[in-house]
């Protein structure tokens, strides 16, 4: 599971953000990706699958592998680790297969 090291800190100068998790806070430096505020948080999962329910949290950080899928801002089946993360940003667990809305895409 991802651990954030004890001894690591925000470099000098970095500018934090707060988004919510899961409803819950967590500050981030600017320019973080949604799913690096994920690991951050420390929430067991960001998604289940449609298929079984099983938990996934982002794993490959680069777009390719859709473990990171999530609600953000209102909006389903987002690649998290291609979001960066905005103040206030809200980042929601998605539960199963959602559908994607056609103004979505726009």
């Amino acid at each position: 599971m991802f651990r954030r090291r004890p001894e690591a800190r925000p470099a000098p100068g970095d500018r934090l953000v707060e988004v919510f998790v899961a409803g819950q806070p967590v500050r981030v430096p600017e320019g973080a990706s949604a799913a690096a505020a994920v690991l951050l948080s420390g929430a067991p999962a960001i998604r289940t699958t449609p298929v079984n329910g099983a938990p996934r949290l982002p794993y490959c950080m680069i777009g390719i592998c859709f473990d990171c899928l999530a609600e953000i801002d209102g909006v389903a089946n987002r690649q998290s680790c291609l979001v960066p993360v905005a103040a206030g940003m809200r980042i929601e667990l998605q539960v199963g297969a959602r559908a994607a809305r056609i103004e979505d895409a726009a």
